[in-house]
């Protein structure tokens, strides 16, 4: 395991975590190095682009990459070139902590359809809100055509944000509480959920709750899902100073945000498989997984985490390059963004960047 910044780490977990006090976000000066802390590991680590402005989400198609950054832009890589696309929004993207253009997923028939899903937070007269879109791409511009699904709410934190079609063909999104610790446990809520809806922004007929979205509730800020190739889904979740989780998710579960958090226990309630505790925070957001095994991206733990569903163990593979927004694994890489830029980090020149590093290498480590 790569410790070569944890003396740093740890002085930041008895200090501030993910964060009821959220100011003490603004404020954060962990001064990471943005380097790998091996030799070994700068050998085999690959950057394949730089300059990223707060980038959020990773899609790859085929040997081409589509990122999206907070700012309101989509970035795509191919043939080692990189473009800065325009995205046309119906709505002004909010510039509260946290918000902007977050979640992206291409369609299953992009190639045809040029079709994506996206989440924004905007802002208008009638308030802060996210919202779920498709985005249609036409001569490099990236416009908004359809509202699956309007007025998630939104506050100064907590927007949850990320998307994925899951092995069902369903759209799931996660969704923060808005900093209102109590819409998470209200089911008639949108607020502190993950949501369930068909391609087309319907309801699905199988899912828990008649009529409703809501796939699972009782959640703080989860920011990353993954399915397993046995079906079962996983989550990440921002805890309240301290106690961030990985989860087990079950249609129809109540994982207990506000009333237990971390290791704690409630009949009808779920807890997590994984915590990093009362005295430790990771702030996990984007996540993947390989041969059983989770990957998780890590913002206040400046790692990316791997967490062995088969043995119950954790460590950090990854150290050394800043907050971490997003991974993916594919074609036995994983691909990983930093951001640093985000206005919670600590830039270095030509921060931020999409990189990649073999599977193997980190399976030996």
């Amino acid at each position: 395991m790569l410790k070569k910044i944890i003396s740093i780490y740890m002085a930041m977990f008895l200090l501030v975590g993910c964060s009821s006090n959220d100011q003490r976000d603004a404020v954060q000066n962990i001064n990471e190095q943005n380097s790998p802390s091996s030799q070994q590991e700068k050998d085999e680590l690959e950057v394949i682009v730089e300059n990223l402005d707060a980038p959020w989400s990773i899609e790859k198609n085929n040997h081409t990459y589509y990122l999206t950054e907070r700012s309101g832009s989509i970035v795509k890589i191919a043939n080692g070139e990189m473009e800065r696309h325009r995205v046309e929004l119906e709505k002004d993207l909010a510039t509260a902590a946290e918000a902007g253009l977050l979640g992206f997923v291409l369609a299953p028939d992009f190639h045809e359809s040029s079709l994506a899903y996206a989440y924004y937070t905007y802002a208008d007269s009638s308030g802060q809100f996210n919202r779920i879109i498709t985005l249609h791409l036409n001569n490099k511009v990236w416009s908004e055509e359809d509202v699956l699904l309007d007025k998630i709410p939104s506050g100064s934190y907590h927007h949850g944000g990320r998307l994925k079609i899951g092995l069902d063909g369903k759209l799931y999104a996660t969704t923060g509480d808005a900093s209102e610790a109590d819409i998470a446990q209200d089911l008639n809520s949108l607020g502190g959920k993950i949501l369930r809806m068909n391609l087309d922004g319907s309801v699905p007929n199988d899912n828990p709750f008649s009529n409703s979205y809501v796939y699972s509730y009782g959640h703080r800020n989860p920011q990353g899902i993954t399915w397993l190739p046995d079906g079962n889904l996983y989550a990440s979740e921002h805890g309240n100073s301290a106690n961030d989780e990985i989860n087990k998710m079950e249609a129809g579960k109540n994982y207990g945000w506000p009333i237990i958090e971390g290791n704690e226990e409630q009949d009808g309630m779920i807890s997590p498989l994984f915590t990093s505790g009362t005295e430790a925070t990771w702030a996990p957001s984007g996540m993947d997984n390989d041969h059983g095994k989770l990957y998780v991206a890590a913002l206040r733990g400046a790692a990316i985490l791997e967490f062995d569903l088969e043995t119950g163990k954790s460590r950090e593979i990854i150290t050394g390059l800043g907050r971490i927004r997003d991974v993916l694994i594919e074609d036995d890489h994983l691909y990983f963004i930093s951001n640093n830029s985000d206005g919670r980090g600590n830039p270095q020149e030509k921060d931020d960047r999409l990189y990649r590093i073999p599977l193997d290498f980190l399976a030996s480590k």
